[in-house]
């Protein structure tokens, strides 16, 4: 780890650039997005003391990110008692999890570890695009989940007809859908921007918002495209959310005992701290934008919205749910006997 502590280097492009100097002020050109060799994270932090720290500690996030959400998985796909729709949902968002922080996290590592903190411009658009449907997909499975619960409360007694396999694929394949748009008209419109020598991303990861800032080209559509996907094709399934909670809310007042009002809404706790949790420091990630321009105070916002959610879900829903508990003991127990 000695070489943790070397100093950093930048990666900028040397091509399809051109700075005049005028009146003691320095012009540049834009520089065509096929002369753009890459571009330069800057990390949460320059002090280079802390950079083992961090290393370890982004590290051991990983391990147990990836560790936690592959036993989630395992514990729905070998248990029969699991085998319902809820656990079909959990199993594909803990799938989603592993995608999400497995497209931030390695290239992170990477840079820390070899104190290069540069991109190529091919990958920074692969980690947008894949940042993009990841976290759309997250959203949307989200929704689903919490339809799920909505029938689950307000249907009970329709539950098995409404919620059947057809029904679950179907709601999968359009949160899918939905993120492959999403994905698409954003992450893929920065092919049309120029960018030119400052190419300094002050976070750990490429972000769509963060590198269209870099661009010398007209960025107009971008924002719009950005404004109307966050309005329609993100407002979907907050909406889904929103409403399956209010009809779950009226639901469980009208029940008559206080008893069978907290077993109804045990069934929701799990999901609805996942989804506290992850909208909650999106808007953390907004407000801190908004507020701060501090390098490092934006990084801890963004690592508290695309990685500490990951990480913490596989626990939320062992912890807040007996039959997940039960089956992951079982699974544990099982492996231990193999050892």
């Amino acid at each position: 780890m000695a070489d943790l502590l070397m100093p950093r280097g930048r990666y900028y492009p040397l091509s399809g650039v051109d700075e005049s100097q005028e009146g003691g002020f320095t012009h540049k050109t834009e520089a065509n997005q096929t002369g753009v060799l890459g571009f330069f994270l800057m990390g949460i932090t320059d002090d280079l003391t802390l950079q083992l720290p961090i290393f370890s500690l982004f590290t051991l996030m990983y391990l147990i990110t990836v560790v936690g959400n592959v036993l989630i998985i395992l514990t729905v796909s070998i248990d029969s008692h699991l085998q319902t729709p809820m656990y079909s949902f959990l199993s594909n968002l803990s799938f989603n999890d592993i995608c999400l922080s497995t497209t931030i996290i390695p290239k992170m590592l990477v840079n820390i570890h070899t104190q290069d903190q540069s991109i190529t411009y091919t990958g920074c658009l692969t980690q947008i695009c894949f940042t993009l449907l990841f976290g759309s997909l997250e959203s949307c499975l989200l929704s689903a989940m919490s339809y799920d619960r909505y029938v689950a409360i307000c249907h009970p007694l329709n539950y098995t007809t409404i919620m059947n396999p057809q029904t679950c694929g179907l709601l999968i394949l359009l949160s899918l859908i939905i993120s492959l748009v999403n994905t698409g008209l954003l992450g893929l419109m920065v092919l049309r921007l120029s960018f030119c020598t400052d190419l300094d991303i002050p976070l750990f990861f490429c972000e769509l918002a963060q590198v269209i800032k870099l661009a010398c080209s007209d960025t107009l559509i971008n924002y719009v495209l950005i404004y109307l996907a966050t309005i329609i094709l993100n407002g979907i399934p907050v909406s889904g959310i929103i409403f399956s909670y209010a009809q779950i809310v009226s639901s469980v007042l009208r029940i008559s005992s206080m008893k069978g009002r907290c077993k109804a809404f045990s069934t929701c706790t799990a999901h609805l701290s996942v989804v506290s949790l992850f909208y909650g420091t999106a808007l953390g990630v907004y407000i801190s934008s908004s507020l701060t321009n501090s390098v490092t105070n934006t990084a801890l916002a963004y690592v508290m919205c695309t990685l500490v959610p990951q990480m913490l879900n596989p626990f939320i829903y062992s912890l807040r749910n007996k039959d997940m508990k039960v089956a992951l003991r079982k699974l544990i127990s099982k492996v231990m006997c193999l050892l």
